[in-house]
């Protein structure tokens, strides 16, 4: 299963390719420039990134350009979240409380394919300063925190996902299994 990440320039992009590589995923990181048709994949993941999407017509570079007819699952982690909440109509601002570090969640919908398995409560790894404040017209909010009420979120329709949090570094927990069940679906 081919699964490439796009580089949002995130500090643990090559985190999120190591851990989709050892879960069985052939994976490789690719620029945010990388047209559609280019990147050969049976599943996308959108990696973090450090910049802020305010006052940024297209800040993903080609992203823009391909989301909507992108045919495979695809998860955005932080700024790929974020990118997907204002791509697909929601909003994002500066978080009133911005969240570095360890987080408590909550989910929203522990029946979602991506959660299965995963407790109704868990800590995760979060580093942002901006954040979905108003989800994407029938989007579902998938999980929460005591700080920002879009930690997760599922688009009503297609296999796509984002999470404002860092799944792929080992003080989340679950998360791991998160990205497994991430697979899992792509591999239907």
């Amino acid at each position: 299963m081919k699964v490439p990440v796009v580089d949002n320039g995130g500090q643990w992009t090559h985190r999120e390719y190591r851990v989709l590589q050892e879960l069985g995923a052939e994976s490789r990181i690719v620029p945010n420039t990388t047209a559609y048709e280019s990147l050969d994949a049976d599943a996308i993941v959108l990696s973090g990134g450090a910049l802020s999407l305010e006052g940024k017509a297209d800040p993903l570079g080609a992203v823009a350009s391909w989301i909507d007819r992108a045919d495979v699952p695809v998860l955005g982690i932080c700024v790929g979240h974020q990118f997907l909440g204002r791509h697909f109509g929601g909003r994002v601002a500066r978080a009133p409380t911005p969240e570095y570090g360890r987080v408590g969640l909550e989910l929203d919908a522990p029946s979602d394919p991506l959660f299965t398995g995963i407790p109704a409560a868990f800590t995760a790894w979060a580093n942002h300063s901006d954040q979905v404040v108003e989800p994407p017209p029938g989007w579902r909010t998938l999980a929460h925190s005591a700080t920002c009420t879009v930690e997760a979120m599922g688009h009503p329709d297609r296999p796509i996902w984002g999470v404002q949090f860092h799944p792929e570094v080992e003080h989340t927990e679950h998360g791991r299994e998160l990205l497994a069940n991430f697979l899992r679906v792509a591999r239907k």
